[in-house]
């Protein structure tokens, strides 16, 4: 805890500030909080961005740990991350596709409750997001103030913690849209199918 909080303001702001950049550039978590929300609704949006963040928080521990360096050296477990996380974006826009338009039955917690669970294993299938981790967290701690993991960690859930409410924002405003326009809940659910199909495309060619 003394390590964390020894830690030079000026280093925290700077983190904050290269945190919000990233969380205010379009990307995969925020087009799928965005794809939940108008899916769900509201709620559901806001539950996809908290799934988003604590994915992100547990990338940061993978990151303090070490394997997240071992998993990107290895060149198969990359791919098989990569492709198990696009396969997954597909299985999600075929469901939602194939969902009918009653988007009041879709507002229950059981719903909120596998936004959430998607959303961490969207995120930590994401190989882009571990490898971004793995570049950003390490070169705002300071070798000369102690350990390094707790440092890590401290950075990664500041920056789960911005991404929380940042993609929280994204998904619950996009689920306001959904819920003014109830009459056009299938489309929003095919809108959604495209979103998730798009990024696992975004996945497979980068």
């Amino acid at each position: 805890m003394d390590v964390i909080f020894a830690i030079d303001p000026w280093i925290w702001a700077a983190f904050v500030a290269a945190g919000a950049a990233l969380l205010l550039t379009p990307g995969p978590n925020m087009m799928f909080c965005i794809a939940c929300g108008l899916r769900g609704g509201p709620k559901v949006g806001i539950a996809a961005g908290m799934g988003a963040a604590s994915g992100m928080f547990l990338h940061s521990v993978l990151v303090a740990i070490g394997l997240a360096s071992l998993i990107a050296a290895n060149e198969t477990a990359f791919d098989v991350i990569r492709y198990v996380g696009a396969a997954y974006l597909i299985w999600m826009g075929w469901q939602a596709w194939r969902a009918g338009g009653d988007l009041e039955e879709r507002l229950g917690r059981s719903e909120i409750a596998r936004a959430y669970g998607r959303a961490v294993v969207t995120n930590l299938t994401n190989p882009k997001v571990l490898v971004f981790m793995i570049a950003l967290l390490p070169q705002f701690a300071d070798p000369s103030l102690g350990p390094i993991w707790p440092q890590i960690i401290a950075f990664g859930f500041v920056l789960a913690s911005m991404a929380a409410v940042f993609d929280g924002i994204y998904g619950g405003l996009a689920g306001a849209v959904s819920d003014r326009m109830r009459k056009a809940s299938k489309l929003m659910n095919r809108i959604s199918a495209i979103v998730f199909g798009a990024l696992a495309v975004r996945i497979l060619a980068e």
